[in-house]
């Protein structure tokens, strides 16, 4: 039974936190791999910790940039992070995954980027851009992966039947925390849902096409709340076995932000 996405482990020597990836990290695309977002949310955890033991929750996270360096293991991982911008209104923050490479050296696998951004009262002057996205009546498949394990057992994935727009609407929610069972805060579990965008914006067959996506970029203009989030995407393919996949993202408040992926797009044979 999977019960959580990592297991916290002893600190490794230098001060690296230490996490064992569980069943549920397993990739659909590949089970040997993990899925891209328990990286995404566990990075993000990272920069959420450091945020606080450095600038005291004065500043507020606004962009969060996933590299994926390399095929992530279903393995013990090792995170850590740091300010490369120090700043009381602006500050950039880097936190990496590394899994055992070659010889003594650990590899670099994953890299989260974020900016923070000290918040002020704007409510007088707030704008949506999108209405809010209300849940209504879900398909009886929720994807082209329905039945696979790892990764996808630990959402609820809900593809909404009748969308209020051309694009692919699904409401996601993570059914077991981020780690062992620690507090997941509402922008950890969003992180952990966002990644399928890729998924849920497909427009090619996967029995007949991989489209793996190589990075997750979300702009959010309001932190998220509560533990349901909607996401309307849609794939772009161009005509190079290149291709981007953007959504827009939702709480049950409303719009929140924006999602891009690169694709690699190539087909199978």
């Amino acid at each position: 039974m999977i019960d959580c996405l990592f297991r916290r482990q002893p600190v490794a020597d230098g001060g690296d936190l230490v996490f064992l990836a569980t069943d549920g990290t397993r990739s659909n695309w590949d089970p040997e791999i993990q899925h891209g977002s328990p990286p995404l949310a566990l990075l993000t955890k990272a920069i959420e910790d450091l945020n606080l033991q450095t600038a005291g929750d004065g500043l507020r996270i606004g962009r969060l940039m996933l590299d994926i360096l390399g095929p992530i293991p279903v393995t013990t991982v090792r995170v850590r992070a740091r300010v490369d911008r120090p700043g009381r209104r602006i500050s950039l923050m880097t936190a990496e995954m590394l899994t055992d490479g070659t010889g003594d050296s650990p590899r670099v696998v994953a890299r989260l980027t974020s900016w923070l951004l000290s918040p002020s009262d704007t409510r007088d002057a707030a704008t949506d851009r999108y209405s809010p996205l209300t849940e209504g009546r879900a398909t009886k498949f929720a994807h082209a992966w329905d039945g696979e394990p790892g990764y996808l057992e630990t959402v609820s994935w809900r593809r909404q039947a009748e969308p209020q727009s051309a694009d692919a609407e699904v409401w996601l929610s993570p059914l077991v925390p981020l780690v062992d069972s620690e507090p997941t805060t509402p922008l950890q579990r969003l992180a952990m849902v966002v990644d399928s965008a890729n998924g849920i914006g497909a427009v090619l067959d996967p029995q007949q096409f991989v489209f793996m996506n190589t990075d997750t970029a979300v702009h959010l203009h309001r932190l998220p709340t509560g533990t349901d989030f909607g996401l309307r995407a849609r794939a772009s393919i161009g005509p190079d076995g290149i291709g981007v996949t953007t959504a827009e993202i939702f709480d049950r408040q409303g719009f929140i932000g924006t999602c891009a992926q690169m694709l690699l797009v190539q087909r199978r044979t």
